[in-house]
Order: C-alpha cells, then sequence, then structure tokens
C-alpha cells in the first residue's frame, strides 16, 4: 500500500465508525421515546379492555366476532392513518349450544359431574346424550396398537400429558396437541362412540381447555363428537380407570355448524415516505374461542399491533416503507383470514419485505423468533444492544405466526414476538382467559417492542 493512501484509508474508517455509532445513538433513543410512550401514554390496554369486557369472545362467524372488526375499524380511523379497510373473506360459523354437561358413573351407580367443553367444530352427542365404558389411551400410536376389537363402542380418553420438564412451553403444547385435532378422526376409524381429550394446560385446574379439531376426510355420517376434559378431571377419570375399568363415561354437547359467512380482516397503514409499495405488515387475530374473552389468545397480540402505528404517530417517526397492521379473521378454526391477506397480496403484485405476528398472550416479552435468511437473521443479532436496557434476549430461528406463515415464499422476513411463556398455556383457549388476566405494564412493553422491532427493520430494510 502506497503511504499516501493512508490517511484516506483511516479517514473512512473513522467515517465509517463514527456513522455507526452515530445511527446506534439515533437508534437507541428512538426505542427509548417507543418505551417511554407506550408506559406512560398507551392505548393497547383500553382498547384490550373494550374488546374483552364490552365485545367479549369473538369465535368466526359470531355477532361478537363482528362486533369487534367494527370497533377496531373505528378505532384504526380515530388514529388518523393514511388508509383503513375491511378486506372479505369467508370464515365457518360453528356454535356451541348450551353448556356441555358430563359425569362419571361407577360400577354401583354413583355419579360425579366432571368439567368438560366440545372441542371447537365438534358434532354434537345424540340428544340424549352418550353413555359407553371407557378406554385409556396415551395418543394416536397406543390408539392403533389396540384397534377395533377393544375400542369399538367405547369413548376413548386421550390422556397424554404436556410434557412439564419442557422450558419452551409451546414444544410441550405441539407434542400432545395431536390428540387433540385428530383424536376424534382416528378413534372413528375403530367404531368409537366418541372422544374425551386431556386438555392441553400445564397447570392442575377444573378448567377444560377448547381447540380446533378436524374430521379430515370422515364422512359426515360417521363424525363421533369429542370434547376436552380439565386437568383436574382428567387425573381423577384415569385414576377411577385403574380402580374401576368397567366405570361409565356420560357427556352431552350440542355443538352446530353452519354455512359459511362472510367476515373481514381489518386492515390500516401509514404510507412509506420513500418505498411506498413496498409493505411491512404487523398483526394478531381478532377472533377468538367462545368460552372467555380471548384477552391473551389473541386480543393483546391485536391492540399491541395496533400500538404500534399510533406509537409511530405519537413520536412523530415517518416510516419509510408502508406499514401495515393487520387484524386477522379465522386464525383459530381455519386460517381464513391469514390465506385471504396473502392471496390478495400475490394477486395484487405487492412486494412484502416483513411481517411481525403477535399470538402468543400479553405476558413480559422476551424476545422475538425469525423465519428469515442467515443474512437477515445476522442484521439482527446486531441490533441486541439496543434491546438489552429492556431485557429483550430472545432471537432465534423458528416459527413466526400462522396468520403470516401464507406470505412465505413472497417475503423476506417472518418474526414473531416471544412472550414468556411459562403461564401461557394456564389461560390458553379456556375459561379463564379474560382481562384480568393480562397486565397492563407487561402488554405495554410488548407492543413497545414490536414496535422497536419493526422500526428497525423499516431503517434499514431486509437483504
Amino acid at each position: 500500500m502506497k503511504i499516501s493512501l493512508l490517511p484516506t484509508l483511516i479517514f473512512t474508517i473513522l467515517t465509517s465508525f463514527m456513522s455507526i455509532s452515530q445511527n446506534a445513538v439515533q437508534d437507541s433513543i428512538m426505542l427509548k421515546q417507543l418505551y417511554t410512550t407506550a408506559l406512560t401514554d398507551g392505548k393497547a390496554y383500553d382498547w384490550l379492555d373494550y374488546l374483552s369486557n364490552e365485545i367479549g369472545g369473538r369465535l368466526s362467524g359470531s355477532f361478537e366476532a363482528e362486533s369487534a372488526v367494527k370497533y377496531t375499524e373505528a378505532e384504526l380511523n380515530a388514529l388518523g392513518l393514511d388508509k383503513v379497510w375491511l378486506q372479505p373473506v369467508m370464515v365457518p360459523k360453528w356454535t356451541r349450544g348450551f353448556k356441555e354437561y358430563a359425569y362419571i358413573e361407577s360400577p354401583t351407580g354413583e355419579k360425579t359431574v366432571t368439567n368438560i367443553c366440545a372441542l371447537g367444530g365438534s358434532v354434537a352427542t345424540p340428544n340424549l346424550g352418550i353413555k359407553a365404558q371407557v378406554i385409556e389411551v396415551k395418543g394416536l400410536d397406543e390408539l392403533a396398537a389396540l384397534g377395533k376389537e377393544k375400542i369399538e363402542g367405547k369413548i376413548v380418553f386421550y390422556n397424554r400429558p404436556m410434557q412439564p420438564d419442557l422450558i419452551q412451553t409451546f414444544e410441550a403444547y405441539g407434542g400432545c396437541v395431536d390428540q387433540r385435532y385428530a383424536g376424534a378422526a382416528e378413534a372413528g376409524k375403530y367404531g368409537a362412540l366418541g372422544v374425551i381429550v386431556r386438555s392441553m394446560n400445564l397447570r392442575m385446574d377444573d378448567y377444560p381447555h377448547t381447540g380446533a379439531m378436524s374430521y379430515g376426510e370422515t364422512p359426515v355420517n360417521q363424525r363421533i363428537p369429542a370434547a376436552a376434559i380439565s386437568t383436574n378431571g382428567a387425573e381423577y377419570l384415569s385414576s377411577l380407570l385403574k380402580l374401576q375399568p368397567n366405570l361409565l363415561f356420560y357427556f352431552k354437547q350440542n355443538c352446530k355448524t353452519f354455512d359459511d359467512v362472510q367476515s373481514y380482516n381489518v386492515i390500516g397503514e401509514i404510507t412509506g415516505s420513500t418505498k411506498p409499495n413496498e409493505y411491512m405488515v404487523v398483526g394478531g387475530h381478532l377472533d377468538s374461542w367462545d368460552l372467555a374473552d380471548g384477552a391473551h389468545d389473541d386480543g393483546a397480540g391485536c391492540v399491541q399491533s395496533m400500538e404500534v402505528l399510533r406509537l409511530f404517530k405519537k413520536v412523530g417517526y415517518k416510516p419509510n416503507h408502508t406499514i401495515r397492521v393487520v387484524l386477522f379473521m379465522n386464525e383459530e378454526n381455519g386460517l381464513r383470514g391469514g390465506n385471504k391477506y396473502a392471496e390478495e397480496a400475490k394477486r395484487k403484485n405487492e412486494t412484502h419485505r416483513f411481517a411481525l405476528e403477535s399470538d402468543a398472550g400479553g405476558f413480559t416479552p422476551r424476545g422475538f423468533s425469525f423465519d428469515s435468511n442467515v443474512a437477515n437473521f445476522k442484521k439482527v443479532q446486531t441490533w441486541e444492544p439496543l434491546f438489552k436496557p429492556y431485557l429483550i434476549h430472545y432471537f432465534e430461528k423458528g416459527h413466526a405466526g400462522a396468520d403470516i406463515g401464507p406470505l412465505k415464499g413472497n417475503i423476506d422476513v417472518l418474526a414473531g414476538l416471544r412472550p414468556d411463556s411459562q403461564r401461557y398455556f394456564d389461560y390458553h383457549h379456556a375459561a379463564n382467559d379474560t382481562f384480568d388476566a393480562v397486565n397492563k405494564r407487561e402488554l405495554e412493553l410488548g407492543a413497545a417492542t414490536m414496535a422497536s422491532l419493526v422500526y428497525l427493520f423499516d431503517k434499514y430494510g431486509t437483504n
């Protein structure tokens, strides 16, 4: 190297270093603004209060779901966004009917009432209910091993618990949710009259947890009813079966499936200042199960996503890309909203760069999981020091979110907010998923954390 070039090289290095340092300072100031505004002048908790306590459970196709569409559309308009609209989508309509009823009957005729709830999408029992002997299995493999001879004419009791020693509770959920989703379809092949499934819950309590199930290709006239039993109920039933294997189980449920109905994704956006035709999405699903308010699942994710755009306007940030909030309809029992949004984005040839979903509860945020290439993930890792003051430390490759998943293949980065999940399945799909279970400060921290990540991707783009 010529000596004459050395000053130029030093100047270039110093200029680059100063630029990086200056950006870091600016970013640190912006994140501080976002967190301060969310914690001192936030709106998410008020929105959630209304969704939970004035509207309630928002199952697709219900009056409550449509009320939530109208409410969130009005609130987004009140923020003064550049555009707010409803995206039509056809969704399934299933109703629970009258409250389910079940009891365990001993060989001597003694009856013990137990808590159950129909699984979403299940057929009803006959009008007089079902009473039969029970056969307990730990999963679909054990069911198949027993075969038709031992299953026919009985009620199958799936009793595989979530694995308690897994720190990542979503892994524990994934390890046993197949018995809920496919349990009825599989048991029906062997002549079972119905199925009872242990709730997907790490805690011992009396709340049965609903959730989606599927009959697959089972003809309508061969479908059998499916219900969840609380964890306490499952333990009690299992214990009794060891002592009295010939006991009977009775349950009655009145659910019904109707023709699909029209609903909507609710969408609002701030137009990008330099890249208006490139989109970044933040969202959650507006529908919930009907047993409670759906405060954690996923009212929290919806109001946090709305708050991201409100925070940008409040602090005066003008994004480079167009930032959209999308409140997806029908994640719980169909994913119609997520599929429709991706379908329309592809049809319009829209360029999507980044999408972030919050659908893991309104608990204390810990970080994010990313579905991206190596270059984009390495970019995220350079931002870790910016998040450290807010105790955000989890940055891993992994699943992003169900509603934004259909965008994969036509987007650069998918991300999911990852709150502390240790208590999430105490409330998931159960009657205690109510507004009082959500902590205001934790909810606000999640919204600020999401806004911070969206800001950084908007400023530095994707690779």
